[in-house]
């Protein structure tokens, strides 16, 4: 079975985008995976297409309509309640996206996304439609199709035949939950700054220990959080 992202959207024309380039458009162009996207204005019942209205209980911005949104969700949901293809919301105040999120995400047989636009999505779709709620930082985007094309693209990288190279999907950053090790390429000299001579030596053996002390050290330094749960994991 294919992998398939569906993407509910107010911006059809966003997709693929950046996913219709490089390698992952290569791959959607192969078909090692395929991609929809569906219009949440399609599904309202007024002649304007509204699909948003004023928060109850006051305050700024508008808030995605239940009805319409539930009528786009629900035009999937055929699909969606016969299969196991997780119905995720892009949100701020969602699960942060990790790793291995996006690897068993990946592993399964595809996602269906909603994009949240304007201050959000009424509370009664999340819950009525169990969606899992996710983050891709502690940010916020205009709206969710950017998100969407940064979660699809972790996925879809991770798929057979898509990289190259099997083992760069595995020598990277979160993979082992420690950052990547420093990278280097020819000229060996380049303003100055020279390519540590343990990578020229040809010792396999010492170049394996000065990426993973490389990997620790900026880890250590840089997200202190990943460094304490790789030291938590390798006690236990």
């Amino acid at each position: 079975m294919t992998w398939k992202a569906t993407i509910l959207t107010l911006f059809p024309d966003a997709f693929p985008g950046v996913l219709g380039t490089s390698i992952i458009g290569s791959a959607l162009k192969d078909e090692k995976w395929c991609l929809e996207s569906i219009d949440i204005r399609d599904f309202s019942v007024n002649k304007h297409r509204s699909v948003d209205t004023t928060p109850v209980g006051g305050g700024p911005g508008m808030v995605l309509k239940p009805d319409v949104s539930a009528a786009a969700i629900d035009s999937v949901a055929r699909i969606h309640k016969g299969s196991p293809r997780p119905l995720l919301y892009l949100t701020p105040r969602g699960a942060p996206l990790t790793q291995q999120r996006v690897r068993e995400l990946a592993d399964g047989t595809g996602v269906i996304v909603f994009c949240g636009r304007f201050e959000g999505l009424d509370e009664r779709v999340i819950e009525g439609r169990e969606m899992e709620e996710v983050s891709i930082g502690d940010f916020i985007l205009a709206g969710g199709e950017v998100a969407a094309q940064a979660l699809i693209e972790a996925c879809v990288r991770l798929l057979p035949g898509v990289l190259g190279d099997e083992t760069s999907a595995t020598e990277e950053s979160f993979e082992d939950g420690l950052l990547e090790y420093p990278l280097y390429a020819k000229p060996r000299q380049w303003e100055g700054r020279k390519i540590p001579e343990v990578l020229l030596s040809g010792d396999h053996g010492k170049i394996k220990a000065w990426r993973k002390a490389q990997s620790e050290e900026i880890t250590k330094e840089r997200r202190p959080d990943l460094w304490q749960k790789h030291i938590k994991a390798h006690k236990e």
